[in-house]
Protein backbone atom coordinates (compact mmCIF):
# COMPACT_ATOMS: atom_id res chain seq x y z
CA UNK A 1 0.00 0.00 0.00
CA UNK A 2 1.47 3.32 -0.96
CA UNK A 3 2.25 6.28 1.22
CA UNK A 4 2.77 8.72 -1.21
CA UNK A 5 0.60 11.79 -0.94
CA UNK A 6 0.82 15.34 -2.59
CA UNK A 7 0.68 17.01 0.52
CA UNK A 8 4.07 18.20 2.23
CA UNK A 9 3.45 17.22 5.47
CA UNK A 10 6.44 17.74 8.32
CA UNK A 11 5.57 15.41 11.25
CA UNK A 12 8.70 15.89 13.15
CA UNK A 13 8.81 19.83 12.57
CA UNK A 14 5.04 19.88 13.96
CA UNK A 15 6.26 17.94 16.59
CA UNK A 16 9.19 20.02 17.53
CA UNK A 17 6.54 23.19 17.33
CA UNK A 18 4.23 21.92 20.02
CA UNK A 19 7.00 21.13 22.59
CA UNK A 20 5.77 23.46 25.53
CA UNK A 21 2.73 23.57 24.47
CA UNK A 22 1.06 20.21 24.15
CA UNK A 23 1.38 17.37 26.98
CA UNK A 24 3.03 13.91 25.51
CA UNK A 25 0.31 11.84 26.63
CA UNK A 26 0.93 8.40 27.73
CA UNK A 27 0.69 5.20 25.48
CA UNK A 28 -0.41 2.79 28.51
CA UNK A 29 -0.66 -1.01 28.46
CA UNK A 30 -3.92 -2.36 29.60
CA UNK A 31 -4.30 -5.16 31.32
CA UNK A 32 -8.29 -6.09 31.35
CA UNK A 33 -8.20 -5.57 27.62
CA UNK A 34 -5.54 -7.53 26.37
CA UNK A 35 -7.18 -10.40 28.95
CA UNK A 36 -10.36 -9.95 27.17
CA UNK A 37 -8.94 -10.07 23.46
CA UNK A 38 -6.23 -12.66 23.85
CA UNK A 39 -3.52 -9.97 22.75
CA UNK A 40 -1.34 -6.89 24.19
CA UNK A 41 -3.47 -4.01 24.08
CA UNK A 42 -2.47 -0.04 24.43
CA UNK A 43 -4.24 3.07 25.13
CA UNK A 44 -2.89 6.37 23.87
CA UNK A 45 -4.44 8.71 26.44
CA UNK A 46 -5.03 11.64 24.52
CA UNK A 47 -8.05 12.42 27.05
CA UNK A 48 -5.01 13.71 28.98
CA UNK A 49 -4.59 16.15 26.99
CA UNK A 50 -4.05 19.48 28.15
CA UNK A 51 -7.18 20.28 26.52
CA UNK A 52 -8.34 16.68 26.87
CA UNK A 53 -8.60 16.06 23.68
CA UNK A 54 -5.82 15.69 20.64
CA UNK A 55 -7.43 18.73 18.88
CA UNK A 56 -5.22 21.62 19.79
CA UNK A 57 -2.45 19.33 18.12
CA UNK A 58 -3.57 20.75 14.99
CA UNK A 59 -5.01 23.85 15.76
CA UNK A 60 -1.86 25.61 17.58
CA UNK A 61 0.18 23.68 14.61
CA UNK A 62 -1.69 25.73 12.24
CA UNK A 63 -2.46 28.66 13.85
CA UNK A 64 1.49 28.80 14.89
CA UNK A 65 2.48 29.27 11.39
CA UNK A 66 -0.09 32.05 10.52
CA UNK A 67 1.93 35.64 9.34
CA UNK A 68 1.75 38.43 11.11
CA UNK A 69 -1.19 40.29 9.55
CA UNK A 70 -3.35 36.88 9.64
CA UNK A 71 -2.70 37.46 13.39
CA UNK A 72 -3.65 40.90 13.86
CA UNK A 73 -6.60 40.24 11.53
CA UNK A 74 -7.69 37.02 14.04
CA UNK A 75 -9.15 33.65 13.51
CA UNK A 76 -12.70 32.22 13.52
CA UNK A 77 -13.02 28.24 13.68
CA UNK A 78 -16.87 26.23 13.89
CA UNK A 79 -16.42 22.88 16.11
CA UNK A 80 -18.38 20.16 18.17
CA UNK A 81 -16.28 21.23 20.94
CA UNK A 82 -12.88 19.39 20.94
CA UNK A 83 -11.51 21.83 18.12
CA UNK A 84 -12.71 25.00 19.53
CA UNK A 85 -11.38 23.91 22.89
CA UNK A 86 -7.80 23.63 21.19
CA UNK A 87 -8.19 26.81 19.44
CA UNK A 88 -9.16 29.22 22.28
CA UNK A 89 -6.25 27.79 24.20
CA UNK A 90 -4.04 28.30 20.89
CA UNK A 91 -4.97 32.11 20.74
CA UNK A 92 -4.37 32.76 24.56
CA UNK A 93 -1.11 31.24 24.09
CA UNK A 94 -0.14 33.06 21.28
CA UNK A 95 -1.94 36.26 22.51
CA UNK A 96 -4.79 36.73 19.21
CA UNK A 97 -8.04 37.39 18.70
CA UNK A 98 -10.61 34.12 17.97
CA UNK A 99 -14.57 34.00 17.33
CA UNK A 100 -15.34 30.32 17.89
CA UNK A 101 -18.72 28.91 16.30
CA UNK A 102 -20.32 26.03 18.08
CA UNK A 103 -23.84 24.23 17.17
CA UNK A 104 -26.67 25.11 19.52
CA UNK A 105 -26.73 21.26 20.49
CA UNK A 106 -23.04 21.19 21.93
CA UNK A 107 -22.85 19.75 25.00
CA UNK A 108 -22.83 23.13 28.19
CA UNK A 109 -19.67 21.09 29.58
CA UNK A 110 -17.41 21.93 26.11
CA UNK A 111 -19.20 25.15 25.89
CA UNK A 112 -17.78 26.31 29.22
CA UNK A 113 -14.77 24.80 28.80
CA UNK A 114 -13.25 26.78 25.79
CA UNK A 115 -14.37 30.01 27.41
CA UNK A 116 -11.88 28.81 30.31
CA UNK A 117 -9.31 27.53 27.91
CA UNK A 118 -9.92 31.06 25.85
CA UNK A 119 -9.91 33.19 29.14
CA UNK A 120 -11.20 36.84 27.80
CA UNK A 121 -8.98 35.45 24.02
CA UNK A 122 -12.42 34.67 22.02
CA UNK A 123 -16.44 34.98 21.52
CA UNK A 124 -18.28 32.34 21.04
CA UNK A 125 -21.10 32.05 18.82
CA UNK A 126 -23.95 29.57 19.44
CA UNK A 127 -25.80 28.42 16.02
CA UNK A 128 -27.18 26.02 13.98
CA UNK A 129 -28.50 22.01 14.58
CA UNK A 130 -25.49 20.38 13.17
CA UNK A 131 -21.55 20.82 12.58
CA UNK A 132 -21.96 21.69 9.28
CA UNK A 133 -25.01 24.16 9.35
CA UNK A 134 -22.68 25.94 12.15
CA UNK A 135 -19.65 25.86 9.59
CA UNK A 136 -21.38 27.53 7.02
CA UNK A 137 -22.39 30.83 9.21
CA UNK A 138 -18.34 30.49 10.59
CA UNK A 139 -17.61 30.27 6.79
CA UNK A 140 -19.23 33.35 6.10
CA UNK A 141 -18.26 35.60 9.00
CA UNK A 142 -14.67 34.59 8.26
CA UNK A 143 -14.96 36.68 4.66
CA UNK A 144 -16.92 39.20 6.33
CA UNK A 145 -14.60 40.56 8.34
CA UNK A 146 -11.32 39.42 6.66
CA UNK A 147 -10.23 36.58 9.07
CA UNK A 148 -8.69 33.42 8.76
CA UNK A 149 -10.60 30.19 9.02
CA UNK A 150 -8.66 27.24 10.72
CA UNK A 151 -10.79 24.14 9.65
CA UNK A 152 -11.30 21.48 12.27
CA UNK A 153 -9.76 18.87 10.29
CA UNK A 154 -9.40 19.47 5.85
CA UNK A 155 -5.87 21.21 6.00
CA UNK A 156 -2.88 20.07 5.59
CA UNK A 157 -1.08 22.17 8.70
CA UNK A 158 -4.05 20.08 10.70
CA UNK A 159 -3.27 16.82 9.40
CA UNK A 160 0.22 17.84 10.01
CA UNK A 161 -0.32 18.81 13.85
CA UNK A 162 -2.83 15.47 14.46
CA UNK A 163 0.06 13.35 12.90
CA UNK A 164 2.12 13.56 15.77
CA UNK A 165 -0.08 11.51 17.86
CA UNK A 166 1.38 8.99 15.36
CA UNK A 167 5.06 10.40 15.75
CA UNK A 168 4.64 9.24 19.89
CA UNK A 169 3.10 6.40 19.25
CA UNK A 170 5.81 5.38 17.42
CA UNK A 171 8.59 6.40 19.66
CA UNK A 172 6.61 4.59 22.58
CA UNK A 173 5.93 1.38 20.74
CA UNK A 174 7.69 1.06 17.46
CA UNK A 175 6.70 -2.41 16.68
CA UNK A 176 3.10 -1.90 17.03
CA UNK A 177 1.45 -4.35 14.38
CA UNK A 178 -2.22 -2.41 14.81
CA UNK A 179 -3.48 0.72 15.55
CA UNK A 180 -7.18 1.34 15.75
CA UNK A 181 -8.22 5.29 14.75
CA UNK A 182 -11.47 7.15 15.19
CA UNK A 183 -12.32 9.06 12.41
CA UNK A 184 -15.08 12.15 11.98
CA UNK A 185 -13.78 14.46 9.45
CA UNK A 186 -10.38 11.97 9.57
CA UNK A 187 -7.58 14.41 10.12
CA UNK A 188 -6.30 12.47 13.23
CA UNK A 189 -6.62 9.34 11.25
CA UNK A 190 -4.57 10.98 7.65
CA UNK A 191 -1.82 12.02 9.91
CA UNK A 192 -1.18 9.78 12.61
CA UNK A 193 -1.90 6.67 9.89
CA UNK A 194 0.29 8.94 7.19
CA UNK A 195 2.92 8.85 9.84
CA UNK A 196 2.95 5.13 11.02
CA UNK A 197 2.62 3.89 7.24
CA UNK A 198 6.00 5.49 6.50
CA UNK A 199 7.96 4.48 9.39
CA UNK A 200 6.48 0.66 9.27
CA UNK A 201 4.80 -0.33 5.83
CA UNK A 202 3.35 -3.61 7.37
CA UNK A 203 1.61 -1.91 9.84
CA UNK A 204 -2.32 -2.53 10.13
CA UNK A 205 -4.65 0.53 10.35
CA UNK A 206 -8.12 0.83 10.88
CA UNK A 207 -10.46 3.72 11.24
CA UNK A 208 -13.50 3.63 12.72
CA UNK A 209 -16.89 5.43 13.46
CA UNK A 210 -20.54 5.52 14.67
CA UNK A 211 -22.87 3.58 12.88
CA UNK A 212 -25.18 7.25 12.74
CA UNK A 213 -22.05 8.89 11.01
CA UNK A 214 -20.34 6.50 8.58
CA UNK A 215 -19.02 9.43 6.09
CA UNK A 216 -15.50 7.88 5.88
CA UNK A 217 -17.28 4.51 5.64
CA UNK A 218 -19.21 5.69 2.59
CA UNK A 219 -16.69 7.50 1.37
CA UNK A 220 -14.74 4.92 0.48
CA UNK A 221 -17.38 3.04 -0.79
CA UNK A 222 -17.68 5.78 -2.60
CA UNK A 223 -14.37 6.83 -4.02
CA UNK A 224 -15.10 9.86 -3.19
CA UNK A 225 -16.07 11.88 -0.39
CA UNK A 226 -19.99 12.32 0.06
CA UNK A 227 -22.34 14.30 1.57
CA UNK A 228 -24.77 12.39 4.13
CA UNK A 229 -28.57 13.18 3.90
CA UNK A 230 -28.71 12.68 8.05
CA UNK A 231 -26.33 11.67 11.16
CA UNK A 232 -26.64 10.60 14.63
CA UNK A 233 -25.64 13.61 16.45
CA UNK A 234 -24.95 11.36 19.58
CA UNK A 235 -20.93 10.87 19.02
CA UNK A 236 -20.76 14.63 18.91
CA UNK A 237 -17.27 14.75 18.41
CA UNK A 238 -17.05 12.30 15.30
CA UNK A 239 -20.66 12.88 13.66
CA UNK A 240 -19.23 15.16 10.10
CA UNK A 241 -21.99 14.45 7.15
CA UNK A 242 -18.71 14.67 4.74
CA UNK A 243 -15.17 13.81 5.44
CA UNK A 244 -12.24 16.36 4.68
CA UNK A 245 -10.94 15.87 0.86
CA UNK A 246 -7.30 15.90 1.67
CA UNK A 247 -8.35 13.67 4.58
CA UNK A 248 -10.30 11.31 2.15
CA UNK A 249 -7.73 11.16 -0.45
CA UNK A 250 -4.95 9.96 2.18
CA UNK A 251 -7.42 7.51 4.19
CA UNK A 252 -8.04 6.07 0.96
CA UNK A 253 -4.32 5.39 0.61
CA UNK A 254 -3.54 4.44 3.73
CA UNK A 255 -6.37 2.41 5.86
CA UNK A 256 -6.49 -1.00 5.47
CA UNK A 257 -10.25 -1.72 6.99
CA UNK A 258 -13.00 0.99 8.14
CA UNK A 259 -15.21 0.04 10.56
CA UNK A 260 -18.64 1.37 12.38
CA UNK A 261 -19.81 0.56 15.63
CA UNK A 262 -23.42 0.88 16.80
CA UNK A 263 -24.07 3.47 19.24
CA UNK A 264 -25.17 1.92 22.14
CA UNK A 265 -21.84 -0.35 21.66
CA UNK A 266 -20.06 2.61 21.95
CA UNK A 267 -21.82 3.95 25.62
CA UNK A 268 -21.32 0.14 27.04
CA UNK A 269 -17.81 0.67 25.78
CA UNK A 270 -17.72 3.77 28.14
CA UNK A 271 -19.29 2.17 30.83
CA UNK A 272 -17.04 -0.47 31.01
CA UNK A 273 -13.71 1.95 30.52
CA UNK A 274 -14.98 3.98 34.06
CA UNK A 275 -15.74 1.01 35.88
CA UNK A 276 -12.68 -1.32 35.39
CA UNK A 277 -10.14 1.37 34.75
CA UNK A 278 -11.37 4.89 35.86
CA UNK A 279 -11.10 6.53 32.45
CA UNK A 280 -13.34 8.91 31.68
CA UNK A 281 -13.83 9.07 27.89
CA UNK A 282 -16.41 11.20 25.68
CA UNK A 283 -18.59 8.96 23.11
CA UNK A 284 -15.74 9.98 20.04
CA UNK A 285 -13.04 8.73 22.68
CA UNK A 286 -14.45 5.88 23.31
CA UNK A 287 -14.96 4.81 19.55
CA UNK A 288 -11.26 2.53 19.27
CA UNK A 289 -12.20 0.19 22.28
CA UNK A 290 -15.51 0.10 21.44
CA UNK A 291 -14.38 -2.14 17.81
CA UNK A 292 -12.73 -4.19 19.65
CA UNK A 293 -15.57 -6.80 19.83
CA UNK A 294 -15.96 -6.64 15.97
CA UNK A 295 -12.22 -7.01 15.06
CA UNK A 296 -11.08 -9.37 17.77
CA UNK A 297 -9.92 -12.34 15.29
CA UNK A 298 -7.85 -9.48 13.54
CA UNK A 299 -6.16 -8.19 16.37
CA UNK A 300 -5.58 -11.63 18.25
CA UNK A 301 -1.91 -12.26 19.54
CA UNK A 302 -0.98 -8.59 18.00
CA UNK A 303 0.13 -5.83 19.68
CA UNK A 304 -2.53 -3.19 19.71
CA UNK A 305 -2.55 0.26 19.76
CA UNK A 306 -6.23 2.27 20.55
CA UNK A 307 -6.27 5.87 20.34
CA UNK A 308 -8.65 7.17 22.90
CA UNK A 309 -9.03 11.00 21.31
CA UNK A 310 -11.17 12.79 23.79
CA UNK A 311 -12.50 12.79 27.28
CA UNK A 312 -14.58 16.49 27.36
CA UNK A 313 -17.86 14.06 28.39
CA UNK A 314 -20.68 15.94 30.20
CA UNK A 315 -21.72 14.55 33.55
CA UNK A 316 -25.11 15.53 32.65
CA UNK A 317 -25.27 12.94 29.05
CA UNK A 318 -24.51 10.09 31.67
CA UNK A 319 -27.94 8.67 32.10
CA UNK A 320 -28.54 8.67 28.68
CA UNK A 321 -25.78 6.45 28.18
CA UNK A 322 -26.26 3.91 30.50
CA UNK A 323 -29.53 3.85 28.87
CA UNK A 324 -28.54 3.55 25.78
CA UNK A 325 -25.97 0.86 26.63
CA UNK A 326 -28.77 -1.20 28.31
CA UNK A 327 -31.00 -1.08 25.28
CA UNK A 328 -28.11 -2.20 23.20
CA UNK A 329 -26.78 -5.13 25.44
CA UNK A 330 -30.51 -6.26 25.30
CA UNK A 331 -31.02 -5.75 29.35
CA UNK A 332 -33.60 -2.93 28.51
CA UNK A 333 -37.05 -2.95 27.52
CA UNK A 334 -40.18 -1.03 26.86
CA UNK A 335 -43.66 -2.37 26.56
CA UNK A 336 -46.70 -0.66 26.53
CA UNK A 337 -49.04 -3.15 28.56
CA UNK A 338 -53.20 -3.64 28.16
CA UNK A 339 -53.72 -5.30 31.84
CA UNK A 340 -56.75 -8.10 31.88
CA UNK A 341 -59.82 -6.03 33.10
CA UNK A 342 -60.22 -7.79 36.64
CA UNK A 343 -58.88 -7.34 40.24
CA UNK A 344 -55.69 -7.62 41.16
CA UNK A 345 -54.23 -7.35 37.89
CA UNK A 346 -51.41 -5.30 38.40
CA UNK A 347 -50.40 -7.62 41.69
CA UNK A 348 -50.52 -10.54 38.96
CA UNK A 349 -47.90 -9.00 37.00
CA UNK A 350 -45.63 -7.90 39.66
CA UNK A 351 -45.93 -11.50 41.06
CA UNK A 352 -46.31 -13.78 38.25
CA UNK A 353 -44.99 -12.04 35.26
CA UNK A 354 -42.03 -10.27 36.40
CA UNK A 355 -38.69 -12.87 36.97
CA UNK A 356 -36.74 -12.62 40.47
CA UNK A 357 -34.41 -10.41 38.92
CA UNK A 358 -36.32 -8.19 36.79
CA UNK A 359 -36.82 -4.20 37.83
CA UNK A 360 -39.50 -1.91 36.72
CA UNK A 361 -37.81 1.00 36.03
CA UNK A 362 -41.07 3.33 34.82
CA UNK A 363 -44.61 2.94 34.67
CA UNK A 364 -47.17 5.18 34.07
CA UNK A 365 -50.61 5.36 32.60
CA UNK A 366 -51.31 6.61 29.10
CA UNK A 367 -54.56 8.04 29.13
CA UNK A 368 -54.88 10.26 31.97
CA UNK A 369 -58.76 9.04 31.76
CA UNK A 370 -58.22 5.92 32.36
CA UNK A 371 -56.04 5.52 35.09
CA UNK A 372 -55.96 2.03 37.12
CA UNK A 373 -57.54 0.40 33.87
CA UNK A 374 -55.75 1.81 30.47
CA UNK A 375 -52.77 0.88 28.82
CA UNK A 376 -49.37 1.88 30.52
CA UNK A 377 -45.95 2.43 29.43
CA UNK A 378 -43.88 0.04 31.00
CA UNK A 379 -39.74 -0.22 31.09
CA UNK A 380 -38.03 -3.42 32.56
CA UNK A 381 -34.60 -3.73 32.90
CA UNK A 382 -33.19 -7.40 33.28
CA UNK A 383 -29.99 -9.12 34.50
CA UNK A 384 -29.62 -10.73 31.50
CA UNK A 385 -30.61 -10.69 28.13
CA UNK A 386 -31.50 -14.47 27.98
CA UNK A 387 -34.21 -13.55 30.60
CA UNK A 388 -35.95 -11.70 27.82
CA UNK A 389 -37.82 -14.72 26.28
CA UNK A 390 -38.90 -16.39 29.75
CA UNK A 391 -40.72 -12.48 30.22
CA UNK A 392 -42.78 -12.66 27.29
CA UNK A 393 -44.10 -15.95 27.68
CA UNK A 394 -45.16 -15.28 31.24
CA UNK A 395 -46.65 -12.03 29.83
CA UNK A 396 -48.53 -14.69 27.40
CA UNK A 397 -49.85 -16.99 29.94
CA UNK A 398 -50.93 -14.34 32.31
CA UNK A 399 -52.97 -12.51 28.99
CA UNK A 400 -51.38 -9.44 28.94
CA UNK A 401 -51.50 -7.93 25.84
CA UNK A 402 -48.75 -5.86 25.33
CA UNK A 403 -46.63 -3.92 22.14
CA UNK A 404 -42.34 -3.99 22.13
CA UNK A 405 -41.67 -0.69 21.93
CA UNK A 406 -38.19 -1.51 21.19
CA UNK A 407 -39.10 -3.28 18.16
CA UNK A 408 -40.89 -0.13 17.05
CA UNK A 409 -38.12 2.89 16.55
CA UNK A 410 -41.02 5.19 15.69
CA UNK A 411 -43.00 4.82 18.95
CA UNK A 412 -40.20 4.27 21.11
CA UNK A 413 -38.90 8.14 20.34
CA UNK A 414 -42.52 9.52 20.87
CA UNK A 415 -43.36 7.53 23.83
CA UNK A 416 -40.09 6.88 25.39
Amino acid sequence: MSTETKYHLDFESAAQRLKGVIRRTPLEFNQVLSDRFDCEIYLKREDLQVVRSYKLRGAYNMISQLNEDQMRRGIVCASAGNHAQGVAFSCKKLGIRGVIFMPEITPNQKVKQTQMFGNGSIDIILVGDTFDDCLKEALAYTEEHGMTFVPPFDNERIVEGQGTVGVEIYEDLPDAEVVIMPIGGGGLAAGAGTYLKQQNPNIILAGVEPEGAPSMFMALEAGEPITLAKVNRFVDGASVKRVGSINFEICQQILDDMLTVPEGKICTAMLKLYNEDAIVVEPAGALSVAVLDLYKEQIRGKKVVCIISGGNNDIDRMQDIKEQSLLYEGLKHYFIVRFPQRPGALKLFVSEVLGPHDDITRFEFIKKTERESGPALVGIELRSADDYKALLERMEANRFEVIEINRDQTLFEYLV
